[in-house]
């Protein structure tokens, strides 16, 4: 498994949800794992397999924020750092392909030094990845690796199968998977408050990913009838409101024990390319009521089975604010909630049985 993204501690936010799915792989019965990601904790099953040279340009990179953070600054920088990452990368794929079944690659990009390297090849798509779609030439690329190869392309959202199939449905399986949810979240017990009401949002601090936040929040939040919590990374230093109550980054553990109980609800209004945000997931087995905005990531996860409120508007939001504010609906959409995670999501070893009947496939 290659990834460029990887928590660095127990506390460290930064792609989290390979730490779990690595885990779920290695400690199942059907997978010996290798990883090829920045250095951190990792299951006493998985083999590390960096060398201490990419180990310490990872490490590097990390520290920076990773690529797509790369990506905004700048230009020249980034592409120079995009090189350096795909050389290294066909370095470990063919310094590992004579002892290996499959590589399961994380993010399409990184599966472009895959050519010429006769191996199946599972590749993990995030929202992100849509945008390099779009880029000229890269289509092509991706076609011509994919065709040497078995491979399956697994978005981690069903919205967006439809493109992935018709863009290279003739040269790849495209077959959606879920992430799973850790344990914890099912188990926790809410107690929310609901006058005034407390509501979070758990999110890196970008425009795009806070959306229209502050414009619409200011005449809902800025009277004291409502509290808004902000939690997560300020990447790009945004200046603040002052009636945000921020709170800087905080790890799985801190949002389980202090925030997810108490909050009346989640709130979203990301305009970022979203594929399926874990903490909506977490929301979701927490019994934590979510208020999103109306995009393909939020409407694919919440309106199948209304476990969501979906808003377009500053007075949808509004409206959705005082709604979930009453404690009948907060229950109900709680239970609904917590249902839809059950069934459609499950555990991180289920998100990994999933993932080793794809390896079966495409290594058939």
């Amino acid at each position: 498994m290659t990834a460029t993204s990887y928590p660095r501690s127990e506390q460290d936010w930064q792609g989290i949800f390979l730490r779990h799915l690595a885990r779920a792989l290695a400690e199942s019965d059907g997978c010996e794992l290798g990883l090829w990601a920045p250095r951190g904790p990792i299951s006493d099953a998985i083999t590390y397999r960096c060398s201490a040279a990419d180990e310490a340009w990872l490490e590097t990179l990390a520290a920076q924020g990773g690529i797509a953070h790369l990506l905004k600054g700048n230009k020249a920088r980034a592409l120079g750092t995009s090189l350096s990452l795909l050389r290294r990368l066909r370095a470990a794929y063919r310094r590992n392909a004579d002892r290996v079944d499959l590589f399961h690659v994380n993010w399409l990009q990184n599966a472009l030094p895959l050519a010429g390297i006769d191996r199946p090849a599972v590749i993990s798509i995030l929202g992100t990845d849509f945008k390099l779609l779009d880029l000229p030439g890269m289509k092509p690329l991706l076609r011509r690796m994919l065709r040497q190869r078995r491979a399956a392309l697994v978005p981690n959202a069903e919205w967006m199968a439809p493109r992935l199939r018709e863009d290279f449905g003739d040269v790849a399986c495209v077959r959606a998977i879920s992430f799973g949810i850790d344990d914890r979240w099912y188990s926790l017990e809410r107690k929310p408050q609901l006058a005034p009401g407390c509501w979070l949002v758990v999110s890196r601090l970008t425009r795009a990913k806070l959306g229209p936040l502050f414009e619409w929040g200011q005449p809902l939040f800025s009277g004291g009838e409502r509290e808004l919590h902000l939690i997560g990374p300020n990447q790009e230093e945004l200046d603040l409101p002052p009636w945000v109550h921020y709170h800087g980054p905080a790890s799985p553990d801190v949002l389980a024990r202090d925030w997810f109980p108490r909050a009346t609800g989640l709130l979203t209004l990301s305009q970022h390319a979203e594929g399926r945000p874990q903490v909506l997931l977490e929301a979701l087995a927490a019994g934590l009521p979510i208020i999103a905005s109306d995009i393909d990531a939020h409407r694919d996860l919440l309106q199948p089975e209304q476990a969501g409120l979906l808003v377009s508007s500053p007075a949808g939001l509004e409206s959705a604010l005082a709604q979930l504010e009453r404690a009948d609906a907060n229950a109900a959409l709680s239970a609904a909630s917590r249902d839809r995670a059950r069934r459609t999501f499950g555990t991180w070893r289920d998100c990994a049985d999933r993932y080793l009947d794809v390896y079966r496939a495409v290594t058939a």
